[in-house]
Order: C-alpha cells, then sequence, then structure tokens
C-alpha cells in the first residue's frame, strides 16, 4: 500500500462535514474542480467510492462516514495540539472573550492598569456574541451576560458584576426632570430601549407608573449604541447600573432612580482549565486582577 495522500484526507473531511463539495472547496480557498479531482483520486486510492452521488446531492456511505468521525476528532486534536506548542514557544498569551458592553466599557478602559502590573503576559480581546456559543479551544476567558451562571463542561463560571438597570439620562436632560412625579417627565423626555421594550415596560410597572399602549422611542440593538444615545441627550436608557459606573462618577451620566430591573440577571467570567504552568500562572493573575476591578463599585462576588 503506498502512502496515505494527507491532502485528500482534509479535503474528504471538509466536503463530509458539509455534505458539498462547493461548500468544501469554499472553505479550503480552492476550486470545486480541485475538490472532485481529489475525492476521485482519493476513492480510487481506497479502491471503492466513500459517497452515493444523489443527484447534486452527496450521501455518505457507511465506511465513508465512519472515516469522516475519525478524522474530525483527529484533526481537532491536532489542531489542538498545534495551538499548544505555538503558544508554549512564547510569553503567555491570554485571549478573552467579552460582550461589547463589558469591553467598552469595562475591560477595555482598565486594561492598561493589567498591563502595567503584568508586562509579561500578552492579553488579546475579542467579541463575544450574546446568545452565541463560544469555542473555548480558542478563548481561555469569556465574560457574558446572563440569567444565572451559564452551565459549560470544562468551564468555571463565577459571578462577576450585578445586571440590574435603572433609568440615566445626560445632565442637561436631567436638569429638565422634575425630582417628584417621573411618569410624564420620563415619557416628554423620551425613552431609548435595548433590544427591545419589555424593560421599560417592566420598570414602569415596579414604579406604579402607567404606560401608554404603545411606548415611544427608538429601539436599538447594542448597548454600546443605546448608552451612545444617552450620552447625546436623546432620552432616557435603562443601562446597568455597574457599566456606568464610569459614566456617573465623571458626570456624563445622571441615574434618575433608585428603582432597577433585570435584578435576576447578571455578568458573568468564564474560564476553562489551562495546560501549562506559564499559562495557569498567567490566568490567576488576569482572574484575580479582573475580579479586584469591582471594588471600585462595591460588588461582592
Amino acid at each position: 500500500m503506498t502512502q496515505v495522500p494527507l491532502n485528500a484526507l482534509r479535503v474528504f473531511e471538509a466536503a463530509a462535514r458539509h455534505g458539498s463539495f462547493s461548500a468544501a472547496a469554499e472553505e479550503l480557498c480552492v476550486t470545486q474542480s480541485a475538490v472532485s479531482h481529489q475525492m476521485r483520486q482519493f476513492e480510487t486510492w481506497l479502491g471503492g467510492p466513500l459517497f452515493a452521488r444523489e443527484g447534486n446531492r452527496l450521501r455518505l456511505l457507511p465506511h465513508g462516514d465512519a472515516l469522516a468521525r475519525t478524522l474530525g476528532a483527529s484533526f481537532a486534536e491536532i489542531e489542538q495540539a498545534c495551538r499548544r506548542a505555538r503558544r508554549a514557544s512564547g510569553p503567555p498569551t491570554l485571549v478573552i472573550a467579552a460582550i461589547p458592553s463589558i469591553a467598552v466599557c469595562w475591560l477595555v478602559p482598565r486594561l492598561a492598569d493589567f498591563r502595567a502590573r503584568h508586562p509579561g503576559i500578552d492579553i488579546r480581546i475579542v467579541y463575544a456574541i450574546h446568545g452565541q456559543r463560544i469555542d473555548f479551544t480558542d478563548i481561555d476567558f469569556a465574560v457574558v451576560f446572563s440569567e444565572g451562571a451559564p452551565a459549560v463542561e470544562g468551564v468555571r463560571a463565577t459571578p462577576f458584576l450585578p445586571g440590574m438597570s435603572a433609568p440615566v439620562c445626560n445632565p442637561r436632560l436631567a436638569a429638565e426632570i422634575p425630582c417628584g412625579d417621573l411618569g410624564p417627565a420620563l415619557l416628554a423626555a423620551g425613552l431609548l430601549h435595548d433590544s427591545n421594550l419589555d424593560g421599560w415596560r417592566e420598570w414602569l410597572r415596579r414604579a406604579g407608573i402607567e404606560a401608554p399602549e404603545v411606548l415611544p422611542g427608538p429601539v436599538f440593538e447594542d448597548f454600546n449604541l443605546l448608552r451612545a444615545a444617552a450620552l447625546a441627550g436623546q432620552g432616557v436608557a435603562l443601562c446597568p447600573v455597574a457599566l456606568i459606573g464610569d459614566d456617573v462618577r465623571a458626570g456624563r451620566l445622571r441615574q434618575l432612580s433608585e428603582i432597577t430591573v433585570h435584578d435576576d440577571r447578571g455578568y458573568h467570567l468564564l474560564e476553562r482549565s489551562l495546560a501549562t504552568p506559564p499559562e495557569r500562572k498567567a490566568a490567576e493573575a488576569f482572574r484575580a486582577w479582573l475580579l479586584d476591578t469591582r471594588s471600585e463599585m462595591g460588588s461582592a462576588g
């Protein structure tokens, strides 16, 4: 038997995973004809077909399916081993995935302090998208927003910041809102909504304020957009108290009420176990530093 055609194995695994030669070609940055050629040669080398061709669709034969599953697991192990080797050859590098609100309002403004304290640890910050699965083969830490601690196999979850939200606006607009009956004044000032109208409906209910059937005001699909609108004086927003603390202390925003919503939600720090002592030491330093930053707002862990 001649040597196993390694390139063909990668092409076959991609084609089997996608169920399509064209999709495999797109992933591998080659032409569809190149994928078809590789598969013909590979099946010739094996002495039989791996797929049943049904029009434009591919169906793996049982032995092809077994081979694809074995290759998929093997490639994943090889990729992880290469990542470990690459990381072991240089200074410790931590990859932190943070949802945009945490990244912009909390992590990045404080990152210079961590770098000054730990100059030998490199940091890479990437976005975590709310509601999307995080691949912890590439990510060491993640900060996410959820109701209750997320349960991810092999990953430790630690409460980080509370998620309770209160109405805020810029000082100029706040000066126009009387301290007494907030109801009509808030509606007159304009409501700013985060993703949907539910937050303001719940807040008005808790405040004992009768809400109109249709709540006015624009809806923002990202917290950073909502915050920008509040800073610009475009209305009153329900913002997580923990995230706008810097804005309140600096006088950029003013909190209008102690009544809050989303008290059952919060931000959580997720971390995976790291293999080497330098990685673990770097991770412990980052974890301790990040949790210590909460002392600025007096939050408990």
